[in-house]
């Protein structure tokens, strides 16, 4: 990989010498560990990024469409599961960052843990996702503002987002991170206060007097289309979810992860519950989902958020613009994060030798510009925006990378259950680590098992759609075409590189590279000088620091 700036002298000191006996895996791996991306990444940064990266069109818009295709029960059965499942996920993925926090984190892994094979098509569909992540978020943005002004051409508002995305990441690490943290900060802020809000406009607190309660669950109903509004949710859901995993694409550019990476996990816990769950709830008390303003029930506001629905319905005055105002930063956050994760994966999968090496280029204030200029060159995309065709383009745009979210979890799982069979083969205790997943490897077999089912859930929801009994070949390609794209990416490098073997072998998993030296006597002895300050503790800081520190 090019470099043009001198490493420090620790640096050099850390540097991992690549011999010309390694094979091909091992100095792959060594290019990783030895990656100059700069950790300028704090705890702060990580925090927020766990709790709000990711919250954007997803929740505030396409949970329209979940609440009309399901109804408010199986928004909460559907994101109630999905969370579960994401918060063993997250804490695997923990796990492996703190130990093993090298560039590319589950995408690098995959391939010294599971196969070759599969770390390329895991790789290339992550960056297939964040890829098509910026222009589709570029056009939900100029979408958003038509709530205020429809008369605009939205290519002037995409042209004004897409420079303010290229100067955030001009900034490198620190830009991206500084202006999440900021994002994160509004709609950690804006969902709280919209909780509260709702519960008083539920009670009949608002302007109108109306008491709500569950009305709404018995006529129209708590189920729109029975299982399969179920199901279809699942998969809604789980898009929703999507950008938690970006913590471990961090691990590389934090400079003390071991601190960080366990603080910002235990905050997975919250987002889930609260900005998730606990929202959707009260969407479903304060908006039915036969309303006609919500996406997909075919009336005229078919982006309106169904946040902003319920305020309306309460006629609360001026808030709807406040919520709308929000979810405009949260889906410029979402680009964002495709931004920093399309460029940093990429770039890693060029150390490794999986994409063209030019994609490796790193400049000296630690910036993968090739990856940069690459997404942004097909953000260009976003200015169909003004067009006719807009929403024929995304959908096939997004086939592509559909299911990209869940094979990256499905992956993380994977990793975990094989890093910890490694851990057992070479005689190492899980309790020597710094940091091991709260869900234990019980957690990843039943993670893994759940993202397999919503795979196979997909595949019935896209040949047979919600409220259509007969096959539909054009919604289970535009739905179904990212399992497609990774079985011909798995398939094509076993060809091409001519390895047929299923698995790397425990005995062959490589668990030292990049691996964070730990002082087990200094480690014993922190662990017990911490047993000690928290037993010293108030109750009520006890349960903060358990749950939240």
């Amino acid at each position: 990989m090019k470099k043009n700036f001198k490493p420090t002298v620790e640096a050099k000191k850390e540097q991992l010498v690549i011999d010309e006996s390694f094979s091909e895996a091992r100095k792959n791996a060594i290019r990783s560990a030895n990656s100059p991306l700069k950790k300028s990444l704090k705890t702060r940064h990580l925090r927020m990024i766990a709790i709000g990266g990711g919250i954007g069109s997803g929740l505030f818009v396409g949970s329209g469409k979940s609440l009309h295709n399901g109804g408010p029960a199986a928004l909460v059965i559907a994101y109630s599961l999905v969370g579960t499942a994401l918060f063993a996920t997250v804490h695997s993925l923990g796990e492996l960052a703190v130990a093993l926090p090298v560039a590319g984190s589950f995408t690098t892994l995959a391939n010294r843990f599971i196969d070759p094979a599969w770390g390329f098509a895991v790789g290339w569909n992550c960056c297939l996702q964040w890829l098509v992540n910026l222009p589709l978020e570029l056009v939900t943005a100029s979408i958003t503002i038509k709530y205020w002004n429809d008369t605009i051409n939205s290519d002037a508002w995409v042209v004004i987002f897409y420079v303010i995305l290229i100067a955030i990441n001009l900034f490198g690490a620190r830009g991206y991170a500084e202006a999440e943290f900021i994002f994160s900060s509004l709609k950690v802020l804006t969902i709280s206060g919209f909780c509260i809000l709702g519960i008083v406009l539920n009670c009949g607190g608002g302007p109108t007097q109306t008491f709500i309660g569950g009305r709404y669950w018995h006529d129209p109903g708590a189920f729109s289309h029975g299982f399969k509004g179920v199901c279809s949710v699942f998969v809604t859901a789980s898009f929703s979810l999507g950008g938690t995993e970006i913590t471990g694409v961090t691990a590389s550019e934090t400079a003390q992860p071991r601190i960080s990476f366990p603080k910002a996990t235990k905050l997975i816990f919250w987002k889930i519950v609260i900005f998730f769950v606990t929202s959707l709830i009260i969407v479903g008390f304060l908006v039915p989902y036969n309303s006609d303003k919500l996406m997909g029930s075919g009336g005229g506001a078919t982006h309106a958020s169904p946040f902003v629905i319920a305020i309306e319905n309460g006629a609360v005055r001026g808030l709807p613009s406040v919520v709308n105002t929000v979810i405009l930063f949260s889906v410029l956050s979402v680009g964002n994060s495709a931004v920093y994760a399309f460029s940093r994966t990429v770039c890693t999968l060029a150390e490794q030798g999986l994409a063209p090496k030019i994609f490796g280029y790193i400049d000296k204030s630690g910036r993968p510009l090739v990856g940069l200029v690459a997404i942004f060159i097909f953000g260009l995309l976003s200015f169909i925006a003004a067009s006719d065709q807009q929403e024929t383009v995304f959908n096939w745009l997004l086939s592509l990378s559909g299911l990209a979210l869940i094979f990256s979890w499905l992956t993380i799982c994977m990793i975990h259950i094989r890093w910890r069979a490694a851990l057992k083969h070479n005689g190492e205790l899980v309790e020597n680590l710094e940091f091991s997943s709260g869900s234990g490897i019980i957690g990843s077999y039943l993670a893994g098992t759940f993202w397999i089912v919503v795979l196979i859930l997909q595949f019935w929801i896209a040949l047979w759609p919600v409220g259509s009994n007969t096959a539909n070949v054009i919604s289970f390609f535009q739905n179904y075409l990212g399992i497609i794209i990774f079985i011909i990416m798995y398939l094509g490098y076993k060809v091409v590189k001519r390895d047929f073997s299923l698995y790397i072998k425990v005995e062959d998993m490589d668990i030292k590279t990049g691996r964070r030296e730990v002082d087990l006597e200094l480690l014993a002895l922190e662990m017990v000088e911490e047993q000690a300050r928290l037993k010293a503790l108030p109750v009520w800081k006890k349960i903060f620091n358990f749950w939240c520190n």
